[in-house]
């Protein structure tokens, strides 16, 4: 392989967020262009993996302290992901039903441990093997201390000459625990030791932003955001800045189309009317609302990331005003949201609803027969839901934050390149008046299905990313 991902998630193996996304995309696309590309993540004790055939290629033991850690690295046999794909296999730490908490939603508590064992268990693998990647690519702070140990730590320096690139997906998420727990980590040249510190705590994040030979984001708005608001980092990619770049995420255009997607009820075939219509209708079954309204629909997680909590009061506003709109939510998150949102399907029946569940076929289908999709997130690194909306004809309504403002710019830009509503302020006066910019659009047909035929033509596959992943890679390797 010419690059190597290190990743907590790969879709479909394991996902919790954008991440798997990503990782389970951008390899399968530099493939395609040519470029070897490869993919390792933790085994979990997932879904996916029942059935599922594994060939050990690796097997050595890890040390945290005085604990030895037994641990494989297994190729999937099959051929259907697009790219080779390793796990490792470490019993005892990974082994669970969930990537970062169990099935009620508790933190596994011994994250430090576990990752620090994922890390090392990788880089083992490699010093050993005959053939080495010609890059390592790195992703969030799961992965961030890779960077520092390949430099400093003497076990593993016979890498040291190989590149190394760190994506920032979320840097909400640290990673940090305090010196007390240094012991677990492998020697380090004592010199090095302020690389692994930030603000008096080991800060994997920190750490990779400091020795990683370059540094992006997934998208360019993101990092600028980060330079003014990283939960104490700033600081740090100010000085750094001169490795960092924002490259926009894409999304798998195989996956993701309306013409081949075996969730939808109807594919596109005829007209973009004709196929948004069908798939609307399609919607009742599952959703008490009246389809002849403009239907604005959330998909996603329901935590304040995501802007979830600002949802219950502004439909209940919106309703209450009068205005002729549905609104339509899939997803799960805080419980005191989703009691929230059982009392409004109470109390507007036919107006609004919710499935409070994470079922991936049924927003597919909410994204084909949708009219809009709100995103209001007070943090949007990248965003992806905006460009599946866009791919299926729907209009996304978003907050200007991160990737949703580099992706969507708003309909009252001039020359017809708007592709959707942005709204500046998280609260319910301007969340609101978004709403009502769209019920309005919806109204003027001709504008309205101009804009929707456009956003379906727009270019957001991953053979653009790849791209400027690829030059990159080749500036380094």
């Amino acid at each position: 392989m010419k690059v190597l991902h290190i990743s907590a998630e790969c879709y479909p193996a394991a996902k919790a967020g954008g991440l798997g996304d990503v990782v389970g995309a951008l390899p399968k696309y530099l493939n395609k262009a040519g470029l070897s590309t490869g993919v390792v993540i933790p085994k979990y004790r997932l879904k996916w993996f029942e059935g599922k055939t594994f060939q050990s290629v690796y097997q050595g033991v890890v040390r945290l302290h005085n604990w030895h850690i037994p641990f494989s690295i297994q190729q999937f046999t099959g051929d259907s992901l697009g790219f080779p794909f390793f796990v490792a296999d470490i019993p005892g730490l990974f082994d669970r039903a969930g990537v970062y908490a169990d099935p009620d939603g508790q933190n596994y508590s011994d994250e430090v441990e576990r990752y620090l064992a994922f890390q090392q268990a990788v880089l083992q693998w490699i010093v050993n093997s005959p053939g080495k990647p010609a890059l390592l690519h790195c992703h969030d702070h799961h992965t961030g201390l890779i960077p520092f140990m390949v430099k400093h730590c003497p076990e593993y320096r016979s890498l040291q000459r190989i590149p190394t690139v760190f994506t920032i997906h979320n840097g909400a998420y640290h990673g940090n625990y305090g010196w007390d727990k240094m012991y677990l980590l492998p020697f380090f040249d004592a010199e090095a030791r302020g690389l692994l510190d930030w603000r008096h705590t080991i800060n994997p994040l920190a750490t990779a932003i400091k020795c990683a030979w370059r540094v992006t984001t997934v998208s360019p708005s993101y990092l600028e955001e980060l330079r003014e608001d990283s939960n104490g980092m700033e600081a740090l990619l100010q000085h750094e800045r001169h490795k960092c770049l924002g490259i926009i995420n894409g999304i798998d255009t195989q996956v993701w189309s309306p013409k081949e997607d075996p969730f939808l009820l109807y594919n596109w075939t005829g007209s973009l009317a004709d196929f948004k219509q069908s798939n609307k209708a399609a919607l009742g079954p599952r959703f008490r609302i009246d389809l002849k309204l403009p239907l604005v629909t959330f998909i996603g997680r329901l935590v304040g990331e995501k802007g979830a909590d600002l949802l219950p009061d502004l439909i209940d506003r919106v309703l209450q005003s009068g205005m002729q709109v549905a609104f339509a939510v899939l997803g799960t998150g805080q419980h005191w949201i989703h009691d929230a949102f059982r009392h409004l399907a109470n109390r507007y029946p036919g107006r609004f609803d919710v499935v409070l569940e994470y079922n991936e076929g049924l927003a597919h289908q909410l994204y084909a027969g949708s009219d809009f999709l709100m995103m209001p997130s007070r943090v949007e690194p990248c965003g992806l839901n905006q460009m599946y909306a866009m791919r299926y004809g729907t209009l996304p309504i978003v907050r200007s934050v991160g990737g949703l403002k580099d992706t969507v710019p708003d309909i009252g830009v001039p020359n017809n390149e708007g592709r959707g509503i942005r709204f500046t302020h998280f609260n319910l006066d301007d969340g609101h008046i978004a709403i009502y910019r769209a019920v309005e659009l919806f109204h003027n047909r001709a504008v309205f299905e101009d804009i929707r035929q456009r956003i379906t033509e727009m270019d957001f596959s991953w053979e653009r990313s790849a791209a400027d992943y690829r030059e990159v890679y080749e500036q380094m390797i």
